[in-house]
Formats: structure tokens, C-alpha cells, sequence
């Protein structure tokens, strides 16, 4: 008979979820990449180079979109995008080669190792932002006392 159960809507609904939680994410800044990459790779037990081309097809129309309005509100400076470009194909092949070299499990825990950090770095830069926020504001509230 096929169709779709009851367990095809709540596993679709869930899919539906992640991808709008990934997408908002990723549209305020807070890496949604990341999350997709967490969900396909814990809860769809897809492997991480297949889990990772799939972050960058999702990721592709959302910088089409963003392009077209940083290009339209003349944001772009394209001598850094050509450099930056430049040194981002550089980086990519080096990392294939490595990642054929290494074995997907080595690039992995690398990838992992590396998000725990910059995760660790944004808190204590975003620690430092609040800390510098609240001393000013303690400095301006105590000189409009004076």
C-alpha cells in the first residue's frame, strides 16, 4: 500500500525543524551551519564529508541572496573578495588532500576540535564585549552622581 504513517510526518516534521532552526540561525549570525552539520551527522547518521557537502548546498542560496543585497547596498570590497577568494581555494585543496590523506574520522574530530574553539573563542570575546559594556556604563552612571 505504501503512503506515508504517522512515524513520516513526525520524521518530516522534525527534518522541517532543523532546516528552519539551521537557516535562522545561520541569519542571525550564530552558525547554523554548525547545527546542521550536528543534526545530520547525530540524529540522520550521515557521514561527515556527506554531511558537509550538504551544509554547502544549503548554504549556497543563502549567500546568492545576501550577495545580491551587499552588492546591491554597495557593502562589497571586492580587491579583499579576490584575495580572500584566492586564499579560500588555496585553503579548501589543502584541506581535500589532507582529508584524502588523513581519513574522514581524523578530519572529524579536526573539524569538531576546531568548532569547540572558535566556540570557546566567541564566549570569551563576548565576555570581554560585556565586561567593557558594564564598566562603562558603571563610569557614566557614577559621573552623572558626581
Amino acid at each position: 500500500m505504501g503512503g506515508y504513517t504517522p512515524a513520516h510526518t513526525v520524521s518530516a516534521l522534525f527534518v522541517c525543524a532543523a532546516g528552519f532552526l539551521a537557516g535562522a540561525a545561520g541569519a542571525l549570525g550564530l552558525g547554523g551551519g554548525g547545527f546542521l552539520l550536528l543534526y545530520l551527522t547525530l540524529f540522520e547518521n550521515i557521514g561527515q564529508f556527506k554531511a558537509q557537502g550538504i551544509n554547502l548546498l544549503f548554504f549556497i542560496p543563502c549567500a546568492v541572496v545576501a550577495l545580491i543585497i551587499h552588492v546591491k547596498n554597495r557593502l562589497i570590497e571586492w580587491r579583499i573578495v579576490w584575495r580572500m577568494a584566492l586564499t579560500g581555494a588555496m585553503g579548501a585543496g589543502i584541506g581535500l588532500w589532507l582529508g584524502h590523506i588523513c581519513g574522514a574520522g581524523l578530519v572529524a574530530a579536526i573539524f569538531a576540535w576546531c568548532l569547540l574553539l572558535l566556540g570557546v573563542i566567541e564566549l570569551a570575546s563576548g565576555s570581554k564585549m560585556a565586561y567593557q559594556y558594564f564598566k562603562q556604563k558603571k563610569a557614566a552612571r557614577q559621573k552623572e552622581q558626581d
